[in-house]
């Protein structure tokens, strides 16, 4: 009963320009289309790799960092991509392009560039962030993070005013034609990363002299910018909400309330994302693997030298009273934080906040991490900072240091990883659920090509994709009307009367319902996060099970309806027909009586 623009709602352009691809090109002989797609995507990693070797290499001035930076990317590749067991993931398509624009952006920041190199490399950071938007539905909040790198960069004066200016326009520019593209999608308007980027723009206008004076009064000065960028930040994305009456991240915003300890809340969509492990915090033993590798170990050396020497560089800056004084203190000073080394400083730790506290962008991060890491241990200034610090400073020492280290941690790798990785080449594996397979061809074989189903969000992704048939919801879940629907659809979970599933069903055009075992007896996640608990929480029903439940919840008026059904009782019977059972899935048609 409702019609879904893919373009605008899903970042799905990648496909669409695969699939002209295979058309156009004389490969149909050779290949078929979904191994001509896993190919193009583990091509994409490829480059991927190659755009984090070119970073390392860029900061360090040696290949040997880049070889590092690949290797530690390959053997800690658990907690460096999901690729290789989740291959159409958007982060799969857009994490090259993300990793294409941060090795854009080092070699920009590098100071005295040819005309004709600043052009050719603002071309490449202005395509690669309009890909990244592109393909990625998240693409708003990591360009917001790095916005807050060139913030916090620009406001402690250690990257060049005019440099920043052009990446803050790019932004805007990449975001604003992929929004074009996706038919005004609403949510990138409304999106915080348009608004942050707006206001720092302005309040650089409003206030021109925030680079001078003493410490004290150039502290009070950036204490006030910072004030003022925020208050217009929220200022305009709340009229630009309001005129848009715009619904659609609102649950991000209640999840991120209640993740922070802002509240606790009731609210099923934030609850939905609160009990998954993947919204979690970091697990532990990620370090453990991380360090198994020595990957973690060289990057907490790197990085505490680094954060030294840039609060050591931010104190000189904010010391001085003139834009020139500054400028010439930063450029005597920084000989192992150069602009383009603060910024990915600032940008492992940001990104390192956002993964330790979601499992889920872990990946933004580990990945940087590997740069970071390689990077620092090959780089003469930061060995020069070091020995300088311990008083054993002389040139062939740092020779000495940045080359035979990082050798003998690549022999370490290869001599402890290389057996292992042969090993799981060599194996085979095949994708076997016969449940869900019997489910599909079932629905092709005895069901009308018209035929509506209802269920759970990732199984009717499958209905859609192995059947064609119609659905009444689906997991994309940043559409406020479709979040809707899914909390209505899922009361079949919930502990309502026969009538009462049977109206929400018809209500959107249902013909068909499937309850799944493994939803309705849930034992993966704990009480008050299994699906069942988070409705009748929802629903103002006391949980099943041993525990304590809040005062004000009540027992429920009926019997959970997934459970009920199953006993063919006349108050079911009466609307809902068994038309398919396996292990897994039980499927109903619904009455088409009133």
């Amino acid at each position: 009963m409702r019609t879904v623009n893919l373009l605008q709602r899903m970042n799905i352009y990648q496909e669409v320009f695969l699939s002209i691809l295979y058309r156009v090109l004389p490969i149909q002989k050779y290949i078929e289309p979904v191994y001509f797609y896993i190919y193009t995507l583990f091509g994409l990693q490829a480059i991927y790799v190659t755009a984090l070797y070119i970073t390392s290499w860029l900061l360090s001035g040696t290949w040997l960092s880049g070889l590092l930076a690949a290797f530690w990317y390959v053997t800690n590749r658990i907690d460096t991509t999901r690729v290789e067991f989740t291959i159409p993931l958007r982060e799969n398509w857009a994490l090259p392009f993300f990793a294409i624009q941060i090795a854009a952006i080092t070699y920009f920041l590098r100071p005295n560039l040819q005309p004709l190199s600043h052009r050719l490399t603002l071309l490449a950071i202005f395509i690669s962030t309009f890909l990244f938007s592109l393909t990625w539905q998240f693409n708003q909040f990591m360009m917001l993070m790095q916005a807050l790198v060139l913030f916090i960069l620009d406001s402690l004066d250690m990257l060049p005013a005019v440099k920043v200016t052009w990446l803050y326009g790019i932004q805007l520019t990449g975001l604003l034609l992929v929004c074009i593209l996706q038919f005004f999608n609403s949510m990138i308007l409304g999106s915080l990363l348009i608004s942050f980027n707006l206001s720092v723009l302005i309040a650089r206008k409003l206030q021109k002299n925030l680079k001078t004076g003493s410490f004290l009064n150039r502290l009070g000065k950036l204490l006030l910018h910072l004030f003022v960028v925020l208050c217009l930040t929220l200022f305009l994305n709340n009229i630009i909400k309001k005129i848009l009456n715009l619904k659609s991240d609102e649950h991000i915003f209640k999840f991120l309330k209640a993740k922070f300890g802002f509240g606790a809340t009731r609210d099923f969509d934030a609850n939905l994302y609160l009990c998954e492990e993947a919204f979690g915090l970091l697990p532990f033993n990620t370090f453990e693997r991380l360090s198994d590798t020595l990957l973690f170990y060289a990057y907490i050396f790197v990085l505490s030298i680094t954060v030294i020497a840039a609060l050591a560089v931010a104190f000189r800056n904010l010391s001085y009273s003139t834009n020139q004084q500054s400028m010439y203190k930063m450029g005597e000073y920084t000989i192992g934080l150069k602009p383009e080394t603060a910024y990915n400083l600032i940008h492992t730790i940001l990104f390192g906040f956002l993964a330790l506290s979601t499992m889920r962008m872990k990946y933004l991060w580990t990945s940087h991490m590997c740069v970071f890491a390689s990077f620092g241990l090959c780089s003469p200034e930061i060995w020069e900072l070091l020995l300088k610090l311990i008083h054993l400073y002389n040139s062939k020492r740092i020779c000495i240091m940045r080359y035979s280290i990082p050798i003998l941690i690549l022999l370490y790798l290869c001599y402890k990883f290389w057996p292992g990785m042969m090993d799981e080449l060599s194996e085979l594996r095949e994708f076997y659920d016969p449940d869900t397979v019997e489910l599909m061809n079932w629905i092709n074989s005895n069901t009308p090509r018209k035929a509506v189903f209802a269920g759970s969000m990732q199984l009717l992704a499958g209905v859609k994709l192995c059947t064609g048939r119609t659905l009444t919801n689906h997991p994309h879940y940043e559409d406020s009307s479709l979040r809707e629907r899914t909390k209505a659809v899922y009361q079949i979970y919930a502990k309502r009367a026969p009538e009462e599933v049977h109206a929400l069903l018809r209500s959107f055009g249902t013909d068909y319902v499937i309850l799944e075992d493994s939803i309705c007896y849930e034992r993966r996640h704990r009480r008050g996060c299994r699906l069942r608990d988070l409705l009748d929480i929802a629903n103002g029903h006391m949980m099943d099970g041993p525990g304590e439940n809040d005062p004000d919840l009540k027992l429920a008026g009926h019997p959970r309806f997934c459970e009920e059904i199953k006993r063919n009782l006349p108050p079911y019977t009466a609307y809902f027909t068994r038309v398919f059972q396996n292990k897994t899935f039980h499927v109903y048609k619904l009455s088409r009586n009133k």
